[in-house]
């Protein structure tokens, strides 16, 4: 039974530990000459999204997209160190990912509101990224709205993985857009409470499975090979 499960990274495989905002905040300040007045909002926004709104809110014109991607990835490669001293892998993450990228039929990827060049740097500071199929992966710089990235992502798996169309994705996330996204598209939802939003929260925005974190790996695993088998 074949299935495609496409994960969030922060607060969902990885703690990041603030160091996400401080790669907005330096590619921002690369970009204007001066730092930002307050944080970035992220809260599941794809990067195009977060950046332009650092733009909007100090009245800035907003860059060429190719800069500001560029400034994102040479301010997340320079904080690989410190999301590796600060940040860690999840509760159970290695271990779900592990029966997940063995599973028989199975493509285990992300779907991500990061740039790839930055998700492969919070990846790979806790040695996630062998785990994943990365090439498949939809990322921030693929759209700007996060429901268009899972037709992305299904593209590149029917593509370079020889997928069929009718094969079923399930998304995996901590926040309210993960759920919006699930449900715009068709796709099946795990919301996991590991962020900053409440079980509740990720309830009242649709999704019907709302786990604490990923610790349980039969029981994520177990939910997967149900979504597979319908």
């Amino acid at each position: 039974m074949q299935l495609i499960v496409l994960w969030d990274i922060d607060h969902t495989l990885i703690e990041n530990a603030g160091v996400s905002k401080e790669i907005y905040a330096a590619a921002f300040s690369a970009l204007v000459g001066h730092a930002p007045v307050g944080s970035a909002r992220t809260e599941g926004r794809t990067d195009r999204l977060i950046m332009r709104g650092m733009f909007q809110q100090h009245g800035l014109e907003e860059p060429e997209w190719s800069l500001v991607e560029a400034a994102l990835a040479e301010a997340g490669q320079k904080r690989r160190e410190d999301l590796r001293r600060r940040g860690t892998a999840l509760p159970g993450v290695r271990d779900v990912l592990l029966v997940a990228a063995a599973h028989p039929g199975w493509v285990s990827s992300v779907l991500t509101g990061n740039i790839a060049a930055n998700a492969r740097v919070k990846l790979s500071a806790f040695d996630l990224d062998p785990l994943l199929d990365l090439p498949v992966g939809a990322y921030g710089a693929d759209a700007e709205q996060r429901p268009d990235l899972v037709a992305v992502a299904r593209e590149r798996v029917q593509r370079l993985r020889g997928v069929g169309e009718d094969v079923p994705v399930v998304l995996i996330g901590d926040t309210p857009r993960d759920v919006e996204a699930a449900l715009a598209t068709g796709s099946e939802i795990i919301a996991v409470a590991s962020g900053i939003h409440s079980a509740d929260k990720l309830a009242a925005a649709g999704a019907s499975i709302v786990l604490p974190d990923l610790s349980d790996t039969e029981r994520v695993i177990a939910l997967l090979e149900a979504f597979a088998g319908r």
